[in-house]
């Protein structure tokens, strides 16, 4: 019984060992190179702080072989990243697309900034221009 309980232990942990696809996919360097980079660029859905190239879940497996099916068919970066975005949000790029509301999340914490810094600006010249406790016009 102990030796069946090693045995489904150590398969399991050998099977998870050979679950990243390290081998080349594309006989063309450029294909390859550019697949590597895509691959890289796409955060694993499911793990959440690995790009699909570092996962070794079934879905980062999955969508290695989409992308390098959508490459073989000859499609573009964005078609890819479209296509990513369409089925899965925004999320699933490591870099967003600039569209109007990540232009929002850029720009928010600048206007946030800016505006702190205003009222910190009225707020103290308001306070420079109360007079001071003890500052009656009596000397002495």
């Amino acid at each position: 019984m102990k030796r069946l309980l090693v045995l489904a232990v150590s398969t399991l942990l050998v099977s998870t060992a050979f679950a990243i696809d390290q081998g080349k996919v594309f006989d063309d360097p450029e294909m390859q190179a550019r697949y590597e980079k895509l691959i890289s660029e796409v955060r694993c859905l499911q793990c959440q702080n690995q790009s699909i190239k570092d996962s070794n879940v079934t879905l980062a497996a999955d969508l290695r072989r989409e992308i390098a099916r959508m490459i073989e068919e000859g499609q573009t970066d964005e078609q890819i990243a479209e296509f990513l975005v369409v089925r899965y949000g925004e999320f699933a790029l490591y870099r967003p697309r600039t569209t109007g509301k990540t232009l929002v999340l850029w720009l928010a914490p600048f206007l946030l900034v800016l505006v702190g810094g205003f009222a910190l600006m009225r707020v103290v010249k308001h306070r420079m221009s109360l007079p001071i406790d003890g500052e009656s016009g009596e000397e002495g």
